[in-house]
């Protein structure tokens, strides 16, 4: 497969160079995903924190038509402010690139590129799924897809709570994606630690997952897998409550003709005001988790691969 013309950062090359823990970071929650100036805020709060822990951030955009992993501040700026950044999935790409556009990855897009520079974990808020009222829209992620043709491992708060988690959880079988949540029975629902659906698979610490990473690595196995972070306690919003917004968001949608790109931060906006901010707060929360464990597992797969034993 050609290599792509990828601008990666200094810290970012010179941590993989040397095979130490990096974690890839998604922009499209920075442009489209949260407020200004939250979005810049916690983008920056997320990569100090991926450095505590004793990982390199690696924040992925397409800036002016070139794929950057790594982001400096200026450009993390201009994704929290400017209008004219892009929505870029798998189909964008190419186009963003071409077209010498700014544009932020989604999941699909972050993987894609994460893939290409050789990180094989990634940390996000949550991945997209099949949407309500599948039967009429067809509307499913194309985060899915790529979960499957993508060997990248995503750590995440589970589906986003506005889709519909089990079918979601059936698409990923069907792709044979590993859907594993850690530390819980129950596969968590963004906003809420537990969706009432089972998980398929629960692993207690990091560094029995980093094994399974390791050995999907050795088995050369050409798609990525799901680590599903449940939101603590303190921050998560009831399934009961977080339903009742969705369907009032939904119907609002349904009713302005909000769909495709626009849908998915359209219902976030409407579940923030529905919960007075609550839900603003349990995101930049939950992102915060997901980096924390995705630098732990980092860390660990980066130990086992030097060769360290546990």
């Amino acid at each position: 497969m050609k290599q792509w013309n990828l601008k990666i950062s200094k810290d970012v090359q010179g941590a993989l160079s040397k095979g130490e823990p990096v974690v890839a970071l998604e922009s499209t929650i920075i442009s489209h995903g949260m407020p200004y100036p939250e979005n810049e805020t916690t983008a920056r709060e997320v990569e100090a924190m991926c450095i505590s822990v004793g990982a390199i951030p690696a924040t992925i955009a397409i800036i002016e038509g070139e794929c950057c992993v790594g982001l400096d501040a200026s450009q993390l700026h201009q994704l929290a402010t400017s209008k004219e950044v892009i929505k870029a999935s798998r189909r964008d790409i190419a186009i963003a690139i071409a077209q010498k556009r700014t544009a932020a990855t989604t999941v699909a897009a972050t993987m894609m590129i994460a893939h290409q520079a050789g990180i094989k974990v990634f940390a996000t808020g949550g991945i997209g799924g099949v949407h309500r009222g599948v039967a009429d829209s067809w509307d499913i992620s194309a985060d899915l897809e790529e979960l499957k043709r993508t060997p990248v491992h995503v750590v995440c708060a589970g589906v986003k709570s506005i889709l519909d988690i089990s079918k979601t959880l059936e698409y990923l079988e069907t792709g044979g994606i590993p859907a594993i949540t850690y530390q819980s029975d129950k596969f968590p629902a963004f906003f809420s630690a537990d969706s009432g659906v089972a998980s398929p698979y629960t692993m207690s610490n990091t560094m029995e997952l980093a094994k399974m990473i390791l050995v999907h690595d050795q088995l050369a196995l050409q798609h990525g897998s799901i680590i599903a972070n449940p939101i603590d306690d303190s921050a998560s919003i009831p399934r009961e409550i977080m339903e009742e917004h969705i369907e009032a968001a939904l119907e609002k949608a349904k009713e302005r003709k909000v769909e495709g790109k626009g849908i998915t931060p359209f219902l976030l906006k409407e579940i923030a005001e529905k919960t007075g901010g609550k839900s603003l707060k349990s995101n930049i929360h939950l992102i915060k988790a997901n980096v924390r464990l995705a630098a732990r597992i980092a860390q660990d797969l980066a130990f086992l691969e030097m060769g360290g034993r546990k």
